[in-house]
């Protein structure tokens, strides 16, 4: 693409600051900035001799988060209206075959065991190979990012880990602003040794923290300070992360729960959610720092209906445009639905506030729901 031209007109007044000599035409070009060099922490506290052999990793470099959305010229109709985030580093090859299975069997359409159809809109698309994603992050040491791929199976892109030590390879989720070469590491297991010799032996969680809370990094919860952002959230101390693991995901760390702690019990920390629900979650669930990578993901367009059946998407079918014996809206003559109620093709209530939500549920958990006001806010905005 060609670059916009800038034109720097002199000044018509005489200024001591400008310079006197008239200004020849400029073109806007990519300015090069000199690489960043990385400075080592630096640690108040003197390790012990026993701890001199610790290697100090710094934090990784923050890079620019926000890329621009590509378009392109209308040579087609297909292309006219396509819009794609630009993700220039993502790996241009194969996927590490060892950690993929393919993707086979009757869900793909949509069917469950029986053969019926389970999930509408489903079906054909392109071949996949299902990614094997480690969720849990168990495996302790320093691990150093490989590349980072796309995964056909989700929105946010996924890494490929690389063991320093058994040289054995996993797929993680990958955090914005992630790229090759960054060194990451998992503390579930615990804190290492190396670490606690290099603070003098003093369990300090602002330390810790300093040296522990970075992009990419998976900690328990307890070990992560207050107003962080996450994501990939376990629920549980045995299990690895379930919730903020789709494209630009992420939950903010609110604080601790006060009753726990005048209890004497294993305090629970409060995690605010994308929608802004507040739960409780044990302090020992792992979490991962950062923001879940591809964040512009929702601001893509496909152009054409043609890419979504490649995606395995099938047509949408409004029940008006359909006969009474197929949905609730069908039939009659014209645009009309017979005079009832907006309901799902199988008599559900569509709209009203209707709740599907079982009573025997548990809520325990959810300390501040998030809001429900069916489009209220919105006016409000207006």
């Amino acid at each position: 693409m060609l670059q916009p031209r800038i034109l720097l007109r002199q000044s018509s007044r005489h200024c001591p600051c400008l310079p006197t000599q008239p200004l020849s035409r400029c073109y806007a070009t990519a300015a090069k900035l000199p690489a960043r060099k990385l400075i080592e922490p630096q640690d108040p506290i003197k390790p012990s001799s026993a701890a001199t052999r610790v290697e100090l990793q710094a934090p990784p470099p923050t890079r620019d988060t926000n890329p621009a959305i590509r378009t392109y010229k209308p040579r087609t109709p297909g292309v006219r209206h396509l819009r794609r985030p630009i993700n220039d580093h993502l790996w241009k090859g194969r996927a590490y075959l060892p950690l993929t299975f393919p993707r086979r069997g009757q869900h793909i359409g949509g069917r469950n065991n029986t053969g019926r159809v389970s999930v509408r809109h489903r079906g054909g698309g392109a071949k996949r190979r299902i990614r094997t994603v480690d969720f849990a992050r168990w495996e302790p040491g320093r691990h150093t990012v490989d590349r980072i791929e796309h995964d056909p199976g989700r929105s946010a892109h996924i890494a490929l880990l690389t063991n320093n030590e058994t040289q054995r390879k996993s797929y993680i989720v990958a955090a914005e602003g992630m790229r090759a070469g960054d060194v990451v590491q998992s503390y579930r297991k615990g804190l290492p040794k190396e670490l606690l010799d290099s603070m003098g032996g003093k369990f300090d969680l602002g330390m810790i923290a300093a040296k522990t809370a970075w992009r990419g990094n998976c900690l328990p919860l307890y070990l992560i300070p207050v107003g962080s952002l996450i994501y990939n959230v376990g629920l549980t101390p045995h299990t690895g992360g379930q919730l903020c693991r789709s494209a630009g995901t992420f939950a903010t760390i609110v604080g601790k729960n006060e009753e726990d702690q005048k209890q004497k019990k294993d305090t629970d920390m409060h995690v605010r959610l994308s929608s802004g629900e507040v739960r409780k979650i044990p302090r020992t669930a792992c979490a991962t720092i950062g923001v879940a990578s591809n964040s512009q993901h929702h601001k893509r367009q496909l152009g054409k209906a043609g890419r979504s059946r490649w995606l395995g998407i099938r047509p949408t079918v409004r029940g008006l445009a359909m006969n009474a014996a197929d949905h609730p809206h069908g039939g009659g003559r014209g645009k009309s639905k017979g005079n009832v109620h907006p309901v799902s093709p199988w008599g559900i209530p569509a709209k009203g506030g209707f709740k599907t939500r079982k009573r025997s549920k548990d809520t325990s958990f959810v300390v501040v729901p998030r809001v429900r006001n069916h489009g209220k806010r919105k006016r409000e905005k207006k």
